[in-house]
């Protein structure tokens, strides 16, 4: 078995990006594109805030053209999804069902899946008026009306910000009050754009069958009644699952989240992050592309200084 330079779990903008620099750097990059190749972008349509597109671009195409851009420097993608990994013994062992791969740094860029809803309209209708993302999303919904899912400090932020966009914003939370903190609530409850929906839930979302988001349906968790709303997009904020589970009990992390110091170093030497997998906070296709350059740089330093040794 020939023992790769760099082996990247992930095919998202920050698993495509690393692959275009160590790519770029020689380094024959092999790159396993995981369960959700091209990570969350493949699942929106028109992408208008990463830079160079100005009419832009759907976030398929997107992912793609970067996957081809890594392609051409000679990266090898594959359709595979690495199921264990070993970071105690040098080379790292990766197994990605009944392939096994060794490699001599390991960049991760396995990102985070939002959580959602469980129902059975949801991913039919992503990019088609679903969305996890209102920074990303947010300006499609001018002068309409929309509705946020979620009662912590995200879906009030989510909710804030499509208030410069739509007419409504419709609050939908399960409880009574919320676990948001206490100057985030009072910003949203004080806003005449935001309506509040206690005790509810989203049962159903109409309509995949138009292709569009018109109207959802909601269950009192208090007495059970049911109703029905008009509604033009639905933002599901109720938060997100970052994927480091094989990673477990061989890194460091902090809240599930690959801890990063240095740059994309993580605890193991030669294993490297990049994008939503540790970075949280803005969870943009821009800044997560701007990791992976990042951990490309640092795997292509560190491999240089081990040639050294």
């Amino acid at each position: 078995m020939a023992v790769q330079n760099v082996i990247i779990l992930g095919s998202g903008c920050a698993g495509s990006t690393a692959a275009i620099y160590t790519a770029r750097a020689n380094l024959e990059p092999l790159v396993l594109e995981g369960h959700e190749p091209g990570g969350q972008l493949s699942l929106t349509t028109g992408v208008e805030n990463f830079p160079g597109f100005p009419d832009g671009v759907q976030g398929p195409e997107l992912v793609e053209m970067m996957k081809r851009q890594a392609q051409r420097f000679g990266a090898d993608y594959r359709q595979e999804i690495a199921t264990s990994v070993d970071l105690s013994r040098h080379p790292f062992l990766v197994q990605a069902g009944e392939s096994r791969y060794e490699a001599k740094s390991l960049i991760i860029a396995t990102g985070a899946s939002a959580r959602m809803l469980g129902l059975p309209s949801e991913k039919p209708l992503l990019g088609r008026g679903v969305s996890t993302c209102a920074t990303c999303d947010g300006a499609f919904f001018r002068e309409k009306e929309v509705m946020v899912v979620g009662g912590g400090d995200t879906a009030l932020e989510e909710a804030l910000f499509l208030t410069r966009f739509a007419t409504k914003v419709l609050v939908v939370h399960r409880r009574d009050e919320l676990r948001a903190s206490r100057i985030m609530s009072e910003r949203a409850k004080a806003h005449d754009k935001i309506e509040f929906l206690w005790n509810s839930m989203v049962t159903e979302i109409l309509d995949p069958a138009k292709k569009e988001v018109t109207s959802v349906r909601l269950r009192n968790s208090v007495d059970g009644t049911e109703s029905s709303r008009k509604i033009d997009g639905i933002f599901i904020a109720i938060g997100h699952d970052p994927n480091t589970k094989i990673f477990e009990g061989q890194i460091e992390m902090e809240k599930e989240y690959i801890r990063v110091l240095d740059g994309s170093k993580t605890s193991v030497e030669g294993v490297f992050a990049a994008g939503d997998v540790h970075y949280h906070v803005y969870r943009q296709a821009i800044t997560a592309a701007g990791c992976g350059c990042r951990a490309a740089i640092d795997a292509e330093r560190w491999l240089e200084s081990l040639s050294s040794r």
